[in-house]
Order: C-alpha cells, then sequence, then structure tokens
C-alpha cells in the first residue's frame, strides 16, 4: 500500500440537477492532509488509478446510494487502457459500474487520443458513464470532445461571462445526447446564468461545499419563472432523472425492506439483472404494506424481492416528458405513482423519473407558451419563433423563413371595421395553421403580420394553399403577400440576419399586385416573383 493512503481522506461534494433540486450524484475528491498528491497523480497512472479505487471504497463506508463521480486523468486512461481495478472495486463495493460515472480530466495536451477513445470504449462496454471534465478551463479539443460522446460535459463556472459559449456547448451536448454541467458556482447570479444558458446540473459552494460526510441538506435558489432553452417538443427526461434504488434481482424482501427503511426518501427500488438492466420495480408503499400484516415479515423476508415487484416502466434517456405520460397512462391507476426506470442505449438503469416532477414542469412550459401566445390567433410570438430559428441554426441546418401579411389591410380595418378586421386575421392564422406540417412553425408577430419557419421546400405546399384562398373582410376581397428567405448552413448567423435577409423581399412582395410570393435566398443577389404581378421590384442583396 502506498504511503500517502495513510495521509489521504476524501470529500463529497453534490452535483445538483437544476430542474427537480435533487442531489443527482457526488462528486468524490482527494484531500491529501500533506503533499499534492494530484500532481503526482497526473504523472503516475498507477497512482492515478489507485486513488480512483480508493475514493469508491471511501463512498462505500459512508454507505451512500447516490451515483458516483470519480475523477481520473485523461492520461491514466490513455497509459493504462483502461481501469480494470476499478471496475473489480466498484462490484466489491455493492455498486454498479453505471452507477458511478467517470470524470475525465485535463491536460489532454500529448495525450495519445486514440489510445483515449479506446479506453473510454471500453469502460463504456463495461457500463460506467463518461464526462468530460474541466471543459472552458482546460486543453481538450473540440474533435476530441466530439468523438469521446461523453454522457455529461462539465464546464467551468468562468464560462458563464460568456452565454453565449454556453448555449453552443447546450446545443453540442443535445446534440451528443450528454447532460451539461456547470462546476464552481458560487453565487445566485451564476446559478441563474448556468439555468438560462440551458445547464442541466451544477455543483459548487452555493449548493453545499465538499464535505467529509455526503451532505443530507442542499441550498438551491429559487427558480426564476423564466427558465432555459425551450423544449423542441417537451421536456426531456434526461432534465429530471433522480438517482435510483438499485439492487440485484436476487435480493430478497429483508433487503429491499432494510434499503427502504433506512433511507426514507427513496420512493421504491428497482432490482436489476447482472446487466443492469430492470426485471421488478417494488413501490415503496406497497411493498412496506405487504411486509407489515400479521405475518407478512415471517411470509416473504426470505423470498426474492421479485415476487413482491411489478414489470418495470421504462423509457429512454431521450424520450419527451409526454412520452413518460403516455407510458404512465398505461396500466391501472394504482400505479400511477410508481417511479419510471431510465434506460441508456444498452437498456441499463441509469435513474427514475417522479411523476410530480415531469407534471411540474409540463405545467410551467405551458404557462410560459400561454404567456407568449397573442390573444387573438392563439398562436406564439415572433420569439418562439426567432428562438427556433437561432436552433436551427446552431443545428445546422437548412430552413425557409416566411413573413406574410395582409395586403392593405389599414383600409380594410377603416372600411369594414375593427371586427371584421380580427375575424379576418383569425381566419388566416388558422388558415396557416391548418396548412402547416412536419417542421413548420406559425407565429403571430402582432397586426397582420405572421412569422412562418419550415424546412427549405414546406413552403411549396403551404403558400399555394394559404394565396389561393378567396379571402375577404364584409364582403370586401382581400390578398395576402408572402416573403420567403431560405437559409442554408453558414449563409447567416443568427435570427437577426436572416430577418435582415428577409426585409427587401418583403418589400419586393408588397410591390406585386394581387396575391404574391417571393422567394429570395441568404447571401444570394435577386429574388423569384412566384406569385403576382407588376413592375419588378429593386434587386437586393443580404447577407
Amino acid at each position: 500500500m502506498h504511503s500517502w493512503s495513510d495521509t489521504l481522506r476524501f470529500a463529497f461534494q453534490p452535483v445538483i440537477n437544476l430542474s427537480t433540486g435533487g442531489v443527482a450524484g457526488l462528486e468524490i475528491l482527494a484531500r491529501p492532509e500533506t503533499g499534492d498528491i494530484l500532481a503526482e497523480a497526473r504523472r503516475d497512472p498507477e497512482l492515478d488509478g489507485g486513488l480512483a479505487v480508493s475514493a469508491v471504497r471511501a463512498a462505500a463506508r459512508k454507505e451512500t446510494l447516490l451515483p458516483l463521480h470519480v475523477n481520473v486523468f485523461a492520461g491514466t486512461l490513455a497509459d493504462l487502457g483502461g481501469l480494470a481495478v476499478l471496475h473489480d472495486a466498484v462490484r466489491q463495493a455493492g455498486r454498479m459500474p453505471w452507477e458511478v460515472t467517470l470524470d475525465v480530466g485535463p491536460p489532454y495536451t500529448h495525450v495519445p487520443q486514440q489510445a483515449l477513445l479506446e479506453a473510454v470504449a471500453g469502460l463504456r462496454e463495461q457500463g460506467f458513464r463518461i464526462s468530460a471534465d474541466g471543459i472552458g478551463d482546460g486543453d481538450v479539443p473540440l474533435r476530441l470532445l466530439v468523438d469521446m460522446a461523453p454522457d455529461l460535459v462539465k464546464l467551468d463556472a468562468s464560462l458563464l461571462a460568456r452565454p453565449s459559449a454556453v448555449r453552443a456547448m447546450r446545443t453540442l451536448c443535445d446534440q451528443l445526447g450528454a447532460l451539461l454541467c456547470v462546476e464552481g458556482v458560487e453565487t445566485e447570479l451564476q446559478c441563474a446564468a448556468a439555468l438560462s444558458a440551458g445547464a442541466h446540473l451544477a455543483q459548487g459552494e452555493l449548493f453545499a461545499p465538499p464535505t467529509r460526510l455526503p451532505a443530507a441538506d442542499v441550498y438551491v435558489p429559487p427558480r426564476s419563472p423564466v427558465g432555459g432553452v425551450p423544449p423542441r417538443s417537451g421536456p426531456t427526461v434526461g432534465q429530471f432523472v433522480r438517482p435510483a434504488a438499485l439492487l440485484p434481482a436476487t435480493a430478497s424482501a429483508g433487503q429491499v425492506r432494510a434499503l427502504l427503511t433506512g433511507s426514507p426518501d427513496v420512493s421504491g427500488v428497482v432490482l436489476v439483472d447482472v446487466r443492469g438492466m430492470p426485471v421488478r420495480s417494488v413501490h415503496r408503499s406497497r411493498f412496506l404494506l405487504s411486509m407489515s400484516g400479521r405475518y407478512g415479515h415471517a411470509l416473504y423476508a426470505d423470498r426474492p424481492a421479485v415476487k413482491l415487484g411489478d414489470p418495470p416502466r421504462t423509457v429512454g434517456v431521450d424520450a419527451t416528458a409526454w412520452e413518460v405520460l403516455d407510458v404512465v397512462a398505461v396500466g391501472g391507476r394504482d400505479r400511477t405513482s410508481d417511479d419510471v426506470a431510465v434506460v441508456d442505449r444498452y437498456g441499463r438503469c441509469v435513474g427514475v423519473l417522479r411523476l410530480a416532477d415531469l407534471v411540474r414542469a409540463l405545467a410551467e412550459s405551458r404557462v410560459e407558451e400561454a404567456a407568449g401566445l397573442n390573444p387573438l390567433t392563439r398562436l406564439p410570438g415572433s420569439d418562439a419563433i426567432t428562438g427556433e430559428v437561432d436552433r436551427r441554426i446552431a443545428d445546422g441546418g437548412a430552413f425557409a423563413l416566411s413573413w406574410l401579411d395582409i395586403d392593405h389591410f389599414k383600409q380594410v380595418n377603416d372600411g369594414a371595421g375593427f371586427a371584421a378586421g380580427d375575424e379576418l386575421i383569425r381566419s388566416v392564422g388558422q388558415a396557416l395553421q391548418r396548412s402547416a406540417s412536419g417542421n413548420t412553425r406559425v407565429g403571430h408577430i402582432g397586426g397582420d403580420d405572421f412569422l412562418l419557419l419550415a424546412d427549405p421546400e414546406g413552403m411549396d405546399r403551404l403558400a399555394p394553399a394559404v394565396l389561393d384562398t378567396p379571402w375577404s373582410a364584409s364582403g370586401r376581397p382581400v390578398t395576402l403577400s408572402l416573403a420567403t428567405v431560405v437559409c442554408t448552413p453558414g449563409s447567416v448567423r443568427d435570427h437577426r440576419e436572416a430577418a435582415a435577409c428577409l426585409a427587401p423581399l418583403k418589400q419586393a412582395a408588397k410591390a406585386l399586385c394581387g396575391a404574391s410570393w417571393v422567394l429570395g435566398r441568404a447571401g444570394l443577389p435577386g429574388h423569384e416573383v412566384r406569385r403576382g404581378a407588376g413592375a419588378p421590384a429593386p434587386q437586393a442583396r443580404c447577407g
């Protein structure tokens, strides 16, 4: 045994789920009483591997059920080709590899990248989760980060001063299927900035300092009513995963009872097979009720717990909250309060979901959406559309942004009355909604102005359906004008540039007679008149 083990202690710092306010895991930090053992471990892979093993054993002595985050240098994994000793230590501690996240940290310079990627792939095959640590304050190449495809990316809190960079990293995490964590959060302002930029997790002195015993209480600032990155199709379950209480499928009812009575915050136990795949779900209340009868303990204590469990309800880590509700809706009402097991791409249980967390998140998202709806048409406003434009730009996709309005609407209002004008606007909005399909989004930005966001070919069907409709207000014929700009990857940097490209096309469409449609391409001169007649409008170039 190394001499450093006599003076080495470990501290635990919670990782906080910013959506639920709960503790998602514990990072184990080495705290030597003398010397700088971390500097030595950076140069000595065997020592670094020994530290990782000692960290797991220290957590086992504290009898915590929370998932663990264990630090290891990138060079250690590349040099050792993985950590076979860590896998054995995790099993000996009574834990599963998928309950352990390896925080792979810098330096990455001079680390053989192919050897590191092979080691990461081997560890992932064993079930370990991988975190890329020190991003933003380290030296990890962006290409290597993408190739590692981590389950979690940890950003240094100093990067919060550059929110665009954090939002960009959130977009990358979405593409990789990873969660985003900000570490080193010390103030409520930093916490709010992390939420606003789209972080899922955070850790730092604000929530709880590193302590010798796993923290029982953490401080989480109250959430602002305005959240971070707007959901694409409802919140994803990755934001709400809670640690799962796991036991092997061979566990007895007595073992389950001991876990539940010793951990009052645990709402249920997931029984898993040797691969970590859920076999049975044990609900706390129903299980303890069965055991508390006159002969319950005598009848069940030594029997397999699977006899008292139910088939597990499972969803993938990339499922949306709405998809979870579909899963919960299947089956008896007596199971609506059961935890839902979250599984990774290998089918292994990586956590659980509580229905209350999802319902609250869906309610909040609906309230936020309702606040942004136009009261006349009940369509989202410009913020929702422009936000989606920025997301599509960040995703590197092509799209068509269109603006539509009613020709000479002031004259319509003055001649037919505001009630007829309002009814016309509502009818146009309803027609746009009916005609929209696929990824097309319709927004009402005020007055008689509408915004449409679609795939590049998405307007080919929608435009004729709206423009060819005979419109009128109190018997007065009315026509519509439509302008579209097609944006290819790299042609615009954000929604402001896309809007600037759309402005001259709008003028061109309004210069035509009757129902009109003008289409241009960002960064290219000129435009195509697809509908309408009249004098040619001036040629314009944007971008």
